[in-house]
């Protein structure tokens, strides 16, 4: 099995671009013309019968994104067909700085980059809700079957919680608000949990609703995963989620392209998180160096739905995959790592096997921060011709579902009409495969318009 899960488009066999605007000469293997971007697969006639889950957008449904400009980040749309591992010339990256945000060893308590100890912690499925006990008369502590007092430790229920969230008796961590978190719009859902072995989140989201020009609404879902061996990265991850999701909040309803809407909103959470490097931590912990020490840095990955068009966008090993409501036909994978172990697999040193077995597999290449070593958002547009949903998650997840096969057995069936439920299923997968890392994932369903339908 090769990291993509894409449908690989067959050789259209054209000599020249078909676009009469382009002629421009084109290599059989090439799925994009060079010059203008034209889709060539489209040219290619489908074989009756061959299933194709996910399709490259054959017709233009969206005004043209705005030309490429090398000098320009917040100009620059990349090509669904473009993979990362690669610099903005297209040549291999064959030495590149990584961060490493693998998950936790299970055996042994051991602290990790970021001063991360491993603390056995109760399954959050497994707390009880206990309907609260009437006060003594006496104003003691309510026993056993009520409600924990506030400032006693919700594990033991006998020690003082001191002021680092710890409890001076049996040592548990207290729950923090960010130690579960859900939420649900109308159209997509989203749950983020601590794990059992992190002492924190550091996973974050961001859910947005809005309509395009026409009115047609858009479905926006982003998921940032902070890297552990970096400082403050729980900061990093929610200022990157919120720069994300507001700036494709606003963009959407004037009308930018969803490709070039994705790509700002990378680039906005990139510039967020880089500042962060230049402020004193919420922990009154001084401000990062910008050519130095450990800046605070996290994944991405984020999607836009509407009900013709979907867009992913990405940097690090965070990922997005395609689970079509019939399970009959193939589930896809949306995105390709920034990870030493894609590139092993990319560049032909290694099978997928050999390198995600390796203790290198989750050094990541890409990431967003002020020490990143190049900015390189990834975007991809796909446009389905059958129901189904996205699920974009953190590797807290999607260590415990890789394949996109596995990854559809783990989606509920139902995940389309209740998308909150499937989130929460699929949190629960991952706590039952060992729970060593946060685990984030937002679910957006898709229908396709109906058939014979034009676009508005």
């Amino acid at each position: 099995m090769r990291m993509s899960q894409k449908p690989q488009p067959p050789s259209h066999g054209l000599d020249v671009c078909p676009n009469p605007e382009c002629a421009e000469p084109v290599d059989p293997r090439d799925r994009y013309c060079g010059a203008c971007g034209d889709d060539l697969s489209a040219a290619v006639e489908q074989p009756a019968g061959e299933d194709r889950p996910t399709m490259p957008i054959a017709a233009p449904v969206w005004p043209e994104a705005p030309p490429r400009d090398p000098g320009s980040l917040s100009t620059m749309t990349q090509h669904p067909g473009e993979l990362p591992g690669t610099d903005s010339g297209g040549q291999e990256l064959p030495t590149v700085p990584v961060r490493t945000d693998g998950p936790a060893e299970p055996s042994g308590p051991t602290v990790r980059g970021g001063g991360d100890f491993e603390l056995a912690a109760p399954d959050p499925r497994a707390a009880v809700r206990a309907e609260p006990a009437a006060a003594p008369a006496d104003g003691a502590a309510a026993g056993a079957g009520g409600e924990v007092p506030d400032g006693v430790c919700v594990a033991c229920r006998a020690g003082r919680v001191d002021g680092d969230g710890y409890c001076e008796n049996c040592g548990h961590a207290q729950p923090r608000e960010r130690d579960h978190m859900e939420r649900e719009l109308g159209t997509v859902a989203a749950v983020s949990d601590r794990g059992l072995r992190h002492h924190r989140n550091e996973d974050a989201f961001a859910l947005t609703e809005t309509t395009l020009p026409d009115g047609r609404p858009a479905a926006v879902a982003i998921v940032c995963d902070g890297v552990s061996s970096a400082h403050r990265p729980d900061e990093a991850s929610a200022a990157a989620a919120r720069a994300a999701g507001a700036v494709l909040g606003e963009a959407l309803p004037r009308g930018t392209h969803p490709q070039q809407a994705m790509h700002e909103a990378i680039v906005a959470a990139a510039e967020a998180v880089t500042a962060l490097a230049r402020t004193a931590g919420a922990d009154g912990g001084g401000a990062d160096s910008l050519h130095g020490g450990n800046s605070p840095a996290c994944t991405i990955v984020g999607s836009v739905v509407t009900d013709e068009l979907l867009v992913v966008g990405w940097v690090g090993d965070s990922r997005a995959y395609w689970v079509p409501d019939d399970r009959s036909g193939p589930a896809a994978r949306l995105t390709e790592d920034d990870s030493w172990a894609a590139q092993m697999v990319k560049a032909g040193l290694m099978s997928e096997e050999q390198a995600y077995a390796d203790e290198r597999a989750h050094a990541i290449t890409g990431w967003l921060g002020a020490d990143a070593y190049e900015l390189e958002p990834h975007t991809a547009a796909f446009k389905p011709d059958r129901p189904g949903v996205v699920v974009v998650c953190t590797d807290g997840l999607w260590n415990y579902a890789e394949a996109a096969e596995s990854m559809a057995r783990a989606v509920p069936a139902d995940a389309a009409v209740r998308p909150l439920h499937a989130a929460r299923v699929l949190v629960g997968h991952a706590l039952d495969g060992g729970g060593h890392d946060n685990i984030t994932v937002a679910l957006t369903p898709f229908a396709p318009p109906p058939a014979g339908a034009g676009s508005s």
